[in-house]
């Protein structure tokens, strides 16, 4: 229920407080937000080196919130990597993945495909794009489980 709680509370709030946006490594983040997923035999490798303009917070709870449902709904010892795109990077692992059918769903307030979850942290993810004025697609992983595109982002050379 406090969960729950906590995601509702973060939805409503998203679309209504302003980003403060600075220079964040990608990779310290996605570190620090692995660390606060319960990872049980889960494996991550990040293969970034990118700087984001991004509002900190916000990133880490669309960080934290994908890692999350891969471990949760792609078994205690999924895979996870973090790859640079052009214009963004990725996230994916190799877990059963998304059928082409519900991702455009899963976006929605309330979907869950089980039990476990709350149905709104990637309502959330979704909210935390639009909110930097990023898109975000599923597609397939290499490994057949499910990738996260996050395109048009404000990528900084170092």
């Amino acid at each position: 229920m406090d969960h729950l709680i906590d995601d509702m509370l973060t939805f409503a709030r998203i679309g209504t407080e302003a980003l403060n946006l600075e220079t964040v490594e990608l990779a310290q983040l996605t570190e620090e937000s692995w660390s606060s997923v319960d990872q049980q035999n889960a494996t991550l490798s990040i293969d970034t080196e990118q700087y984001v303009s991004a509002d900190r917070t916000r990133l880490r709870q669309l960080l934290e919130n994908i890692l999350s449902n891969a471990v949760m709904y792609g078994g205690s010892d999924v895979f996870v990597r973090v790859g640079e795109l052009d214009d963004g990077f990725y996230i994916e692992d190799d877990g059963p993945g998304i059928p082409a059918t519900d991702r455009t769903a899963v976006f929605e307030a309330g979907y869950s495909p089980g039990t476990e979850g709350t149905g709104f942290g990637l309502s959330i993810v979704k909210q935390v794009t639009e909110a930097h004025g990023w898109d975000i697609r599923i597609t397939e992983g290499s490994d057949n489980g499910t990738r996260f595109e996050i395109t048009k982002i404000g990528i900084i050379s170092q």
